[in-house]
């Protein structure tokens, strides 16, 4: 079986409601590129890549990618690198595409997805199989708050854990005074059981400013602190100097990133998901090297649609070290999801059957590949 062709579409789904955080305030989310990969003998892979202009690494180390750039990418060197390849030979076409160009390992994400979702579909077995087999069969969700009214916030945080979530995620980064009232306002309202999480995505201007925000959230006992300032010497600052533990996510995306994190002593946690390595092949990479620095990590992301969703699900039941409840939106096919707030980023989805949710947790589909069929119908009516 050899990959014979491909086809891709410009993704805008209609949003719930507007979603911010510190670093992102102007560029729109939900604006995806989606990847069908073809062989010779007819098998279809599906991949996404939820590419963000203003999504990059700490001091702009990895840039920012958008659905144009990805489109781009793959048209003129990552596709040429593999045309005529076997689909199956994962680890091989990485290395032909690392190649081909450097960097840019959103467009190599969504390539990624589709190999392993001819690889599963040709072998009949769901992805986690070829991941090393599934610990787990579901993820706790954490419903993110985005940047918003505080009273908004609070009143979307009640109704997220009356469908069942356990895990909030408060966006801060902009206005201390703001931040501490909001988990100060979430933990009054919510009792003591809600986990409460902040990210801050760099927002704070100096590791001092963190320091000084995480001190005087600290009696509303927060669960850990993601990314409260950019670069991995100033988060090390913050580690060192708060009681909460620290996770990385703008500054942990391949393997290399999680040894200086941990030799710096910069973070306990790590963000992993499967496009900021370059897809799914590399981000079990970086799984097993946080794995032996003793780092856990959830599985994040950059509010995917239901291939990336599925894809996220496939790497988070294959990993060892996953310990925190993840940013998985839960899709909202054709808006019946069975939630009208837990995970729900968007009004619809592109695949056809919803992904299984119950009791705050999203369940790994169990078909051949990602186990999820796209509805190509969606993917006419919401191209942009």
């Amino acid at each position: 079986m050899k990959i014979a062709r491909y086809r891709e579409y410009f993704i805008q789904l209609p949003p719930r409601r507007v979603h911010n955080w510190a670093s992102k305030m102007r560029t729109p989310i939900g604006h995806h590129y989606i990847l069908a990969l073809e062989t010779d003998e007819g098998v279809v892979g599906w991949g996404e890549t939820p590419a963000i202009a203003t999504w990059g690494g700490p001091g702009g180390m990895y840039y920012g990618e958008d659905a144009h750039t990805v489109s781009h990418v793959i048209r003129s060197y990552l596709f040429p690198a593999i045309e005529g390849q076997e689909p199956q030979q994962i680890g091989h076409l990485h290395n032909l595409m690392n190649g081909a160009i450097k960097g840019h390992p959103y467009a190599k994400a969504a390539v990624d997805l589709a190999l392993y979702d001819i690889a599963g579909k040709a072998a009949g077995v769901p992805v986690y199989e070829l991941l090393g087999g599934k610990q787990r069969d579901s993820i706790a969700v954490c419903h993110s708050l985005g940047i918003m009214e505080n009273d908004a916030a609070v009143s979307e945080a009640e109704q997220a854990v009356a469908e069942g979530i356990g895990t909030i995620k408060c966006k801060i980064g902009l206005d201390t005074k703001r931040d501490v009232d909001l988990v100060r306002r979430l933990r009054q309202q919510l009792g003591p059981d809600l986990v409460i999480r902040v990210d801050a995505n760099e927002g704070y201007r100096t590791p001092g400013e963190a320091i000084r925000a995480a001190e005087e959230m600290e009696p509303y006992d927060i669960a850990f602190h993601e990314q409260p300032v950019a670069g991995f010497e100033a988060l090390a600052q913050v580690a060192q100097r708060i009681n909460t533990p620290v996770m990385a996510d703008e500054s942990a995306w391949f393997p290399q990133d999680v040894l200086r994190l941990h030799e710096l002593g910069a973070a306990q946690i790590i963000s992993l998901y499967y496009s900021k390595p370059g897809g799914l092949h590399p981000a079990l990479q970086v799984a097993a090297v946080a794995s032996s620095c003793n780092i856990t990590c959830d599985i994040g992301g950059s509010i995917e649609m239901g291939i990336g969703v599925a894809a996220n699900l496939h790497l988070g039941v294959a990993v060892g070290n996953l310990r925190w409840a993840s940013v998985c939106p839960v899709p909202n096919v054709a808006g019946e999801a069975p939630v009208s707030i837990a995970g729900i980023y968007y009004l619809d989805d592109i695949i056809k059957s919803p992904i299984s949710y119950s009791e705050g947790h999203l369940h790994v589909p169990n078909g051949p590949g990602l186990g999820v069929e796209v509805d190509e119908d969606k993917l006419s009516h919401y191209s942009v």
